[in-house]
């Protein structure tokens, strides 16, 4: 299936591994000029060497306000717009239920909330020109209670509230916006690779016992789905909250 973003412009924030690097991967494969972001510059430059021509690196931290308008007048001074962003800076490591403080509050809050609100905010102008879609990266723990971190599972819930809530007020500025929420993801560097060293029948016991299709996900599903969202294929959808998590959240 052709899906009608070759020579898009495409921004991923969080893209220098894990996820994001994965959904940078497949909309350059589909002939975007992609635009890659994170902190850490030395993984950027190492990333873009590997995906070659047709990409941009812009460093920063976009939980932060001020870097975020910098970014997008960087993009907006080199190609006058923007047809797809997808906000997948987030982090669920935190503290065990009941022991969180407001300084741990603000700090996941800003990680898996604020980082997308900002680029959101910040990049409008930029995708209403052409009629752009945006994909932010949530979760099922924004879904049901799993036993993640508290302080994670009320932000992808409000970030999950908040694509619901914004996308009539970006449909009048001909933009989209929906959200993915995986389940449990296996890739370089994830938890669940961690967990499968530590114990690997633990984990196929519990997949056996919570999950339909009884395996971890792979990156490169989401991104697939990432990819087909922000696409002309999926015209008619935005507001939406799309579970791929192989059939493990049950409301």
């Amino acid at each position: 299936m052709d899906l009608k973003i070759s020579e898009k412009i495409a921004l991923v924030s969080g893209s220098s591994r894990g996820l994001g690097l994965s959904i940078a991967q497949t909309l350059h494969a589909e002939g975007c000029h992609v635009i890659i972001n994170g902190r850490d510059v030395s993984s950027l430059k190492k990333q873009a060497s590997i995906l070659g021509e047709r990409v941009t690196i812009i460093q920063g931290d976009v939980t932060d306000t001020t870097t975020c308008k910098q970014m997008l007048a960087e993009i907006e001074s080199s190609f006058s717009r923007l047809d797809i962003l997808v906000c997948n800076v987030g982090s669920g490591t935190s503290v065990p239920p009941g022991e969180e403080t407001p300084d741990e509050w603000r700090r996941v809050i800003d990680l898996n909330l604020t980082s997308a609100t900002n680029m959101v905010e910040t990049s409008r102008h930029l995708l209403s020109k052409q009629g752009g879609s945006v994909v932010c990266i949530s979760s099922i723990c924004g879904q049901e209670v799993l036993g993640a971190p508290l302080t994670y599972s009320v932000a992808k819930a409000a970030l999950n509230s908040y694509v619901r809530g914004i996308a009539r007020p970006l449909a009048l500025e001909n933009i989209r916006i929906n959200a993915v929420a995986p389940g449990n993801l296996l890739y370089e560097g994830s938890v669940w690779e961690q967990k499968l060293a530590e114990d690997a029948s633990a984990v196929q016991a519990m997949l056996n016992r919570e999950v339909a299709l009884r395996r971890l996900g792979k990156s490169e599903e989401i991104a697939d789905f990432v990819a087909f969202l922000v696409s002309p294929r999926s015209a008619f959808s935005t507001g939406a909250v799309f579970i791929v998590d192989g059939g493990q959240v049950r409301s």
